[in-house]
């Protein structure tokens, strides 16, 4: 008789693919076939060591399991070999060799994938006057003499008054630890960085004119930083990545409860979070070629929750109503009090939060876009798998949060990814034949252009990404395919896209291996992410008494690349002139470099952020109704008139269902 094996469950980060397999399944093996991007040269022989990933320790309450590195088959004689000949830490195994004795969660760094993650948070051009809150002196201190007692530290400070009328207050004691050589080997001329007009943080010997910032936006799926001239205000290097922290869980409340879960779980992803940024640190310095100890400040943007872990505070409160900050002021620490690896004396300003779920990144695009200068209505949505949403002018300011989720991010989405090479990222439907054509993310041609296939990223098409989704979605709507409730139509007799399954359907996008299809399920994901934007957005405009707005502007790295009209179709976002609705970028980010570069607007956005009346949608009846309306595409009664009049839109969802209870009766 033999003995039955079981199934487990492995969940892949960060691409959030996942399925069950038998036990003793190599890793590569199941991988490979969710088609999670896992790179391998040597065939499984243990011997590139390009599989290696990393097992996430602890429960994980969103998928049920609990993970730990003793689901996983012990180092074999080959792994053992290739940890002998070429190390592997600790952390690590190699997916080829380990094999599947229970249920994980499995994270692939970002040096094991094959399709490196794009990150698209570019910097923006700003104006402003540059005043940082560091700034560099240069000056020649007298030198020692036996009639004059004091010691060099007093000389120093004596020739900054007296040469630039500066008067220190403060100084560090790394300073003082390093003073005495650094003025020998300057010949007593050196340049003082002087923080706030009052504190020394760092003696150069010689000439030095340029000093330099990172400005960081700390987002839950990527983390963006750029290194700036702090004398030009010139962007001299950009860099972003993953944030790690995503292994603990895809969304801000699965960290949440994975650090409630899990005893010391904060410690884990403060660590990491920290350590991403330090990473972040050594790449921008290595591009634009100077020493990390040459960053003196840094500024620091993010939701609650990861503003919270870059700062050491617990967020559990944050999982649960009433959602209480540990703070919701603007701090200045020491960067190496967080860990950070800057200038020993260099500082992290940390932008206020608004509220318990409209966080510093908010802050950011406040201070980007300074709506409090308009007279027009001006709603500004940072979409993310919680959205934060601004509307109001100069007269008011309100803010909301708005539990999305991650379908716009491409999770819960049969066929979704994260925007990297090879995904789909823009759609068009052709509403007579119901064929497709497609761009994907490394390729600037078409589906339907000559030299498509030549020109595919390796690997070819893996899947679809926010803005893809967005746009599929959309198209099929306008086409016909999806009606006013979201289902998918039984149009098979004309196009063979749409497959029936089950008692629902779906269409088949691209029939490369593997099939992308949007299914009934990705339609309601995306239904409800799409709802509960629109519903937060018009809760503020009945908060503010408005029934329309003036202009709309969507900030993140998602709302930087999707189509606005598409948005508008879908019912995302109000009805809006679509002149008057664009991208406003990563504003969050753009907000961090206006902190750094200029002083005046740290206290600026503190007091604006004061200001800012704060609406709790998980209290407030309406919003609920706003998102049972809003699940109609692209709403169950606001016509959308201004866009029916550039974008030609089947008829009105309440004629729909009409016409359907008709039908009904008879």
């Amino acid at each position: 008789m033999t003995e039955s094996r079981q199934d487990y469950l492995v969940v892949f980060s960060p691409s959030g693919r996942r399925g069950r397999f038998a036990e003793g399944t190599p890793l590569l093996e199941a991988a490979r076939s969710l088609g999670v991007d896992i790179d391998s040269v040597c065939g499984g022989r243990a011997l590139c060591g390009r599989c290696q990933v990393s097992v996430s320790e602890g429960e994980f309450p969103k998928h049920g399991i609990v993970s730990s590195e003793d689901h996983l088959s012990e180092a074999g004689d080959a792994e053992m070999a290739y940890g002998e000949r070429r190390g592997l830490s600790e952390e690590r195994r190699l997916s080829c060799q380990a094999k599947i004795r229970g249920d994980l969660a499995i994270d692939v760094p970002e040096t094991s994938q094959v399709h490196r993650q794009v990150v698209r948070k570019a910097h923006e051009a700003i104006e402003l006057r540059i005043d940082p809150v560091v700034h560099p002196y240069y000056l020649e201190v007298p030198l020692p003499d036996m009639n004059d007692p004091r010691g060099d530290l007093e000389r120093l400070r004596e020739a900054l008054k007296d040469e630039w009328g500066i008067e220190t207050a403060y100084w560090d004691v790394r300073v003082t630890q390093a003073l005495q050589g650094v003025l020998r080997e300057g010949d007593w001329k050196v340049t003082v960085a002087i923080h706030n007009d009052n504190e020394i943080i760092a003696v150069w010997p010689g000439f030095r004119d340029r000093l330099y910032g990172m400005a960081v936006d700390v987002g839950s799926t990527t983390i963006a930083a750029h290194l700036c001239d702090m004398r030009s205000g010139e962007v001299v290097a950009s860099a972003g990545r993953m944030n790690p922290q995503i292994r603990f869980g895809e969304d801000l409340m699965s960290r949440v409860s994975y650090i409630m879960l899990n005893d010391g779980g904060e410690h884990e992803l403060i660590r990491v979070v920290r350590e991403a940024i330090n990473a972040l640190a050594e790449e921008l310095a290595g591009t634009a070629d100077i020493a990390v100890q040459d960053i003196v400040e840094m500024t620091v943007v993010g939701n609650p929750i990861m503003q919270h872990l870059v700062l050491g505070y617990d967020p559990r409160e944050l999982g649960q109503a009433p959602f209480a900050l540990a703070s919701d002021s603007a701090v200045s620490v020491p960067a190496r009090d967080l860990d950070i690896d800057i200038h020993p004396g260099g500082y992290a300003f940390v932008l206020p939060c608004i509220a318990g779920h409209v966080g510093a990144d908010m802050a950011g695009v406040l201070l980007a876009e300074a709506p409090w200068e308009r007279d027009e209505v001006s709603l500004l949505v940072d979409v993310g798998t919680n959205a934060e949403i601004v509307l109001g002018n100069k007269a008011r300011l309100l803010a909301a949060s708005s539990p999305t989720g991650p379908a716009f991010e491409g999770a819960q989405i049969s066929a979704g990814q994260r925007a990297a090479p090879g995904a789909i990222e823009r759609v068009r439907i052709d509403a007579e034949t119901l064929e497709p054509k497609f761009r994907v993310i490394g390729s600037e041609l078409w589906s339907d252009e000559p030299g498509f296939q030549e020109e595919l990223p390796p690997g070819g098409v893996t899947g679809i990404c926010g803005s893809g989704i967005i746009e599929v979605v959309a198209e099929l709507y306008l086409a016909g395919v999806i009606d006013a409730d979201g289902r998918i139509l039984d149009r098979s007799g004309d196009s063979p896209r749409i497959e029936a399954n089950d008692r629902t359907f779906s269409y088949v996008l691209s029939r490369d291996v593997p099939d992308i299809r949007i299914t009934q399920n990705d339609v309601r994901a995306i239904q409800l992410a799409k709802a509960a934007l629109y519903a937060g957005c018009r809760l503020l405009m009945d908060k503010l008494g408005v029934d329309r707005v003036d202009r709309i502007r969507l900030a993140g790295a998602f709302g930087a690349h999707i189509d606005v009209k598409y948005a508008m179709v879908l019912g995302m976002i109000p009805d809006c002139d679509l002149g008057s609705v664009s991208s406003a970028g990563n504003a969050a980010g753009t907000g961090a470099r206006i902190a750094l570069l200029n002083r005046e607007s740290r206290g600026l956005i503190q007091r604006q952020v004061r200001g800012v009346e704060k609406i709790e949608t998980a209290v407030e009846e309406r919003f609920q109704q706003h998102f049972v309306e809003a699940m109609a595409l692209p709403h169950r009664s606001d016509p959308f008139k201004r866009l029916r009049q550039v974008v030609s839109m089947p008829e009105p969802p309440q004629q729909t269902v009409a016409t359907r209870r008709r039908r009904r009766r008879q």
